[in-house]
């Protein structure tokens, strides 16, 4: 078999439908995902997320519709599709009272490894994901931070193409959730991965991609910017100034970026922001549709006696945005 262009659509999940009696868990869900991305997907629990996961991994089968893995139907070729995923569940996997080195050798050789060729992938999984150093060590004795990189060991071992992360970074604290992000991105690079999270600011921190689920059905599916565009109703604008003696009152300044405004025939709204610094002055600025301001803005006050310190595209709410396309 060829190897995957990159960019290649290797998950394809089209009208897929599960019913509990009269549950519908999952209602028409369709996606894809391509080679090299790393989609974080998204949902309120009972929202159908592990479901659809499940029939992904032939765990569950669909009531109807089609799940196609590397061109593979999980219905009609379910070991050769389980033979193309690792999986990293929320609860790390392990045998506490085995070393790292031999919980590898052991899930290596259930996945069909054996001789020179495991103990190779040991030693490169090992490496990859930086426990190379504790592998001697009992796995009941590491740090939450070495359990987790040696569950994602255990689900590279057989070299898939496809990883589903469940939760990878839950209990880790601050340097190793930079660690085990910065890791996912590498992995990411040539394979297919899906993180399943709900940890949000994770998303926009290693994903690629967003698809949410609500209700049984996908409610959104594309990049952070796309998906806050399709939400908002306003671009917004951060303006952040120097108070000096030379300049104009609080109300002067908003009155002058209102201004501005009105120049760029731009409806919107000027509302001053509380900040920790009591030397300066912050305003939110909102303009209605997806009009960049921000041009006007550096041009109007280049002239001005104000100290214009910062002008930037107010970030993305991942929170916000969630709520509002989960909200009932």
């Amino acid at each position: 078999m060829n190897e995957p262009l990159k960019g290649e659509t290797m998950i394809e999940v089209s009208h897929l439908n599960k019913r509990y009696g009269h549950l519908r868990a999952v209602n028409d869900v369709s996606f894809q995902v391509r080679k090299g991305e790393i989609v974080g997907f998204l949902g309120p629990n009972g929202a159908g997320k592990s479901t659809v996961l499940k029939i992904m991994t032939c765990f569950l089968p669909p009531t109807s519709g089609t799940v196609r893995i590397g061109g593979l139907d999980v219905g009609d070729h379910p070991l050769e599709v389980r033979k193309k995923f690792g999986y990293l569940p929320e609860s790390a996997p392990l045998y506490l009272d085995m070393t790292a080195y031999d919980y590898l050798k052991y899930v290596g050789s259930l996945r069909g490894l054996s001789g020179k060729k495991l103990e190779q992938r040991t030693q490169q999984v090992a490496g990859s994901v930086g426990i190379t150093k504790v592998l001697g060590q009992v796995t009941g004795t590491l740090s939450k931070g070495y359990r987790q990189r040696v569950c994602l060991a255990q689900a590279l071992i057989h070299d898939p193409e496809f990883l589903i992360l469940d939760e990878p970074t839950v209990g880790l604290d601050p340097n190793q959730v930079v660690e085990i992000r910065s890791l996912i991105k590498e992995l990411g690079k040539d394979r297919t991965v899906i993180l399943s999270t709900h940890i949000l600011p994770e998303v926009l921190a290693t994903c690629d991609r967003i698809i949410i689920i609500h209700k049984g059905r996908i409610v959104a599916d594309g990049t952070a910017r796309e998906l806050e565009r399709k939400v908002a109703s306003s671009a917004t604008v951060i303006v952040r100034f120097k108070k000096t003696d030379t300049a104009g009152s609080q109300a002067d300044l908003k009155a002058r970026l209102e201004a501005v405004l009105s120049a760029a025939s731009a409806e919107g709204t000027v509302t001053p922001r509380s900040t920790p610094d009591a030397d300066e002055w912050e305003f939110k600025v909102s303009v209605s549709g997806e009009k960049d301001l921000r041009p006007a803005i550096l041009q109007a006050f280049a002239r001005e006696s104000w100290p214009l310190l910062e002008v930037r595209r107010d970030v993305l709410d991942i929170e916000g945005l969630f709520r509002t396309l989960t909200q009932e």
